[in-house]
C-alpha cells in the first residue's frame, strides 16, 4: 500500500470519528432542555457540533472516492458501492428533508416568547428527529459495511 493511500485511509477514519461521532448526539443535546432558554442554548451547541459533522462528512466523501480512484477494484465491491450510495442518500437528506423540517423549528425558536416549551415545538421536533434517526441508522449501516466488508 502506498504512503499516499495510507494517509487517505487515516484521514478517512479520522474524519469518520470527528464527523459522524457528533452526528449521533445532535438529537440528545436538545432533548435534555427543560426551558426555552435551555433549548435555544442547546440549538446553539447543536449548530457548532454540526460544523464538525459537515467537515467530517465532506472529508469522508472525498477520501472515500479518492481511495476508489486509486484502487478501482473498490468499485467492484458490493460493500463499497452500497456504502457510497447510502452515503449519498444520507447526504441528500440534508437539503431535501432535514432543512425543510428545521425551518419551522428555527422560526419558532426565534419568535417564541416565554420560558415554557410549546407543544408546537414538540410536534415539529419529533418530525425532524424521526428523519434524523433514519439518517443515523443509514450511517450505522455504512459503518458496519466498512468494518465487515460482507460482500
Amino acid at each position: 500500500m502506498t504512503t499516499f493511500y495510507k494517509i487517505l485511509v487515516f484521514i478517512h477514519i479520522f474524519s469518520a470519528i470527528l464527523g459522524m461521532g457528533p452526528g449521533f448526539i445532535l438529537i440528545h443535546v436538545v432533548k435534555s432542555a427543560k426551558t426555552m432558554t435551555q433549548l435555544k442554548y442547546a440549538y446553539a451547541i447543536r449548530r457548532k457540533l454540526h460544523t464538525f459533522v459537515m467537515i467530517g462528512g465532506t472529508l469522508l466523501l472525498i477520501t472515500g472516492l479518492l481511495m476508489g480512484f486509486l484502487n478501482p477494484g473498490l468499485f467492484q465491491m458490493g460493500w463499497y458501492v452500497t456504502s457510497l450510495v447510502l452515503f449519498l442518500i444520507a447526504l441528500a437528506m440534508g437539503p431535501l428533508v432535514l432543512a425543510p423540517k428545521s425551518k419551522p423549528l428555527k422560526h419558532l425558536l426565534e419568535t417564541y416568547k416565554g420560558e415554557d416549551i410549546p407543544e408546537e415545538y414538540i410536534r415539529l421536533s419529533n418530525q425532524l428527529f424521526r428523519y434524523e434517526h433514519i439518517e443515523n441508522g443509514i450511517f450505522l449501516i455504512i459503518i458496519a459495511l466498512m468494518i465487515l466488508k460482507p460482500f
